[in-house]
């Protein structure tokens, strides 16, 4: 597929000696904000308060909203609309506190347009997805979804809509992942349509009613993004989400904003409210786009904080150091979780976390579970287990991914999780599904023998299913082997949610080692 990608400067260059404007739109957009309610950290997790009065945190709703009010304020008679483009739900203790109450009442708030439903609205069933839609005081989309067999959001997802700005008709499109099913838990009655079909199909619907600016939001990842734009003819531009994509025209190293595919912009703006995305559109009078410019927005400690949202967000808080209290569990003996016996060998609590890991998705056909002992923080005492010793242990937020690789490249990753056993590295490999001998003595590289993919020897020319976590799987901690793998996605629940759902499933939970990782 040849996908013919311009930068922004080319495109206007293309683009100069057009007729003369004749309408003007902006559109502020987010994106997999994942319930980011409270500011972040540079790594996206969130940030304690100190450091946020320090100004070393970005983000947080209470920004969002400043900011966009901020631009509305600018653009005051100007055309604007403001959308988001799906994952709203799941990544922080709000959302599991308050599954979805908080999201709803913040994105109203805001004030948006539209939203196109993302994969992880999905992650508390049917149910939880109809929870938003009901509260929330704009349109949900998504076009390639059929709900009519489904006996509680029949007739309210919306295929596509069409907003009134500034004298003109703006249809929205909206598709999000054919691959939900895998990711999310939608129901059996929810029935997917692959994004180009139902998109293109959209886009044929609303030019049969004249209308000439089609704006597609989407939740389907970059890649797919650029492909659509290829494939479907009459979309004016695309804002999307799904892959936390950076897009920036000042910050090294992100994709240009927008980036252009034939005349078409693509536009997204990274993920966790760390920014907000600002596409300006001119049309002729035909509705073909002349110009398309605009940049992602940085909310940094300069943003100031909505004083309101503040003071709401603080009382919402209270509940969740309740939440910490909440027993989970319990364990007949301390579950070891010492860095100086995870970064070194088999240890009860990553055996515990890789368990849980391959549980969570083994009808994915995942066969292998990788946890770097570095992001094992605590040990957990015998007795009552809570969702803070869970926290505790875990606190990372990182998220479960799943992806492929081959036989060659799990043992590379194996060789480079025990390359550093004398220093105590933090990439010690606890595992799952897989079980191997480490010779300590062996220079580096050559310490990984007698490998077992449950029954069978590892195949360095097999293909293999393995969940890890995010941080992992984007190469931290040495596993570089992972960051092209095939098929990832990065965007699972929080890891310190599977392992307290697990400890919950176990009864009275014995700790164990069982022989996995044999150290000579």
């Amino acid at each position: 597929m040849n996908l013919r990608l311009l930068t922004t400067s080319c495109a206007l260059a293309l683009m100069a000696g057009t007729a003369s404007a004749e309408y003007t739109l902006h559109i502020i957009h987010t994106n997999d904000l994942h319930s980011r309610i409270e500011p972040i950290t540079a790594s996206d997790s969130t940030c304690g308060a100190e450091a946020n009065v320090a100004g070393e945190c970005f983000g947080g709703v209470a920004r969002v909203i400043t900011q966009i009010n901020a631009l509305r304020e600018e653009l005051a008679g100007e055309n604007v609309i403001v959308l988001d483009a799906g994952d709203q739900y799941q990544g922080s203790l709000m959302y599991t506190t308050y599954k979805g109450d908080v999201e709803a009442e913040f994105m109203n708030v805001i004030g948006y347009d539209a939203m196109v439903v993302g994969n992880h609205e999905f992650d508390d069933g049917d149910e939880g997805l109809l929870k938003l839609i009901e509260l929330v005081d704009f349109p949900v989309i998504a076009g390639n979804i059929d709900v009519s067999s489904s006996n509680i959001l029949a007739g309210m997802v919306e295929n596509h809509i069409v907003l009134e700005v500034g004298g003109e008709r703006i249809g929205i499109i909206g598709a999000l992942a054919f691959d939900t099913t895998e990711t999310s838990s939608p129901s059996d009655a929810v029935i997917f349509t692959q994004e180009i079909e139902s998109l293109a199909a959209d886009v044929a619907k609303l030019q049969d009613e004249g209308i000439t600016k089609i704006i597609a939001l989407t939740h389907v990842g970059i890649n797919k993004d650029l492909e659509i734009a290829e494939e479907v003819a009459g979309i004016d531009a695309i804002v999307g989400g799904h892959s936390h994509t950076l897009m920036s025209n000042t910050e090294e190293g992100a994709m240009a904003y927008p980036t252009m595919v034939g005349d078409v912009p693509v536009v997204q703006a990274y993920a966790y409210s760390k920014y907000i995305g600002h596409l300006t559109l001119v049309f002729d009078d035909k509705g073909n786009v002349t110009s398309a410019t605009g940049d992602t927005i940085l909310l940094d400690a300069s943003v100031a904080e909505d004083e309101a949202a503040v003071a709401r967000i603080a009382e919402l808080a209270g509940p969740i150091e309740e939440m910490k209290t909440l027993v989970v569990g319990s364990t007949t003996e301390a579950i070891e979780g010492d860095r100086t016996v995870c970064r070194a060998m088999e240890c009860s609590m990553g055996t515990l976390i890789a368990d849980a890991m391959l549980d969570r998705v083994a009808d994915q056909g995942i066969q292998i579970a990788i946890q770097n002992g570095g992001g094992i923080r605590a040990s957990i005492a015998a007795g009552e287990v809570t969702m803070g010793d869970v926290l505790t242990v875990l606190p990372f937020q990182n998220t479960l991914s799943t992806f492929e690789v081959t036989g060659a490249a799990m043992l590379a990753a194996l060789e480079n999780g025990v390359g550093g056993i004398e220093e105590g590295a933090g990439r010690f490999p606890q595992v799952a599904g897989i079980s191997f001998t480490v010779d300590g003595s062996a220079p580096a590289g050559e310490r990984i023998s007698d490998v077992m993919v449950g029954d069978a020897p590892l195949d360095p020319e097999a293909t293999y299913g393995v969940v890890s976590n995010n941080y992992v799987r984007n190469g931290g901690d040495g596993y570089a082997m992972f960051e092209d793998a095939a098929n990832a996605y990065d965007f699972g629940p929080d890891l310190a949610d599977v392992l307290a759902e697990y400890i919950a499933d176990q009864g009275d939970f014995v700790p164990y080692t069982d022989g996995r990782i044999t150290m000579q």
